[in-house]
């Protein structure tokens, strides 16, 4: 299993820093975007956090996340550096289609994105699925492991689900532990790579 990064990591970047990487991290609302950005970035996390209003309540969808008390209204930031000199740079997406209007804007320049879903509510990844092959980023899928989701669907019915291309890595994931939150970025690089060769560059 892949090492969680240092609590105490500077803010600068390693002298072996090599290969910079701006990774998307998106997912409907309350998927649990900022609690993994939260969980493995080595400097202190930027977050644009603000309460749900009455007035959010009528333009939000709030099924399934009704405990949720704020929402990510810009992005979240966060940074992790890997073996090899490879920095990731992550950018939390907000989840409401409210907020689309930032997407090219955040999306601009990142090389791939991690897709977070809730298997409670998977068809409420549908439009961000869209939004992220519309863009044209290779992505990788997480199922963020919630403790009531449903355990009965196998990987197959998931994937089928979500009508994933046969490529696209899928794994399960604990937002709230770096680790596990560590092994689903590592999927996404490692997909990355297997697409573009560091010897195609």
């Amino acid at each position: 299993m892949a090492s969680a990064p240092s609590s105490t990591s500077g803010i600068h970047l390693p002298d072996t820093a090599r290969d910079l990487v701006k990774i998307l991290v998106a997912g409907p609302f309350g998927v649990g975007k900022t609690t993994l950005i939260d969980s493995v970035s080595e400097i202190r996390p930027l977050h644009t956090e603000e309460h749900l209003t009455q007035a959010s309540e009528q333009v939000d969808d709030l099924d399934g996340v009704r405990e949720k008390a704020t929402t990510t209204v810009a992005i979240d930031f966060g940074r992790i550096s890997l073996p090899g000199g490879v920095v990731l740079y992550l950018f939390g997406t907000p989840g409401q289609e409210r907020f689309r209007s930032l997407w090219d804007d955040i999306a601009y320049g990142a090389l791939g994105a991690l897709v977070l879903v809730d298997s409670r509510r998977i068809d409420a990844s549908f439009d961000v699925l869209g939004l992220v092959e519309e863009t044209g980023l290779p992505y990788a899928v997480a199922f963020n492991a919630f403790p009531d989701a449903p355990r009965h669907h196998t990987p197959e019915q998931l994937r089928a689900a979500l009508d994933l291309e046969p490529g696209t890595p899928m794994v399960t994931c604990d937002a709230r532990d770096a680790n596990s939150s560590l092994d689903a970025l590592l999927a996404l690089v490692e997909h990355l790579i297997d697409r573009d060769p560091p010897e195609n560059r």
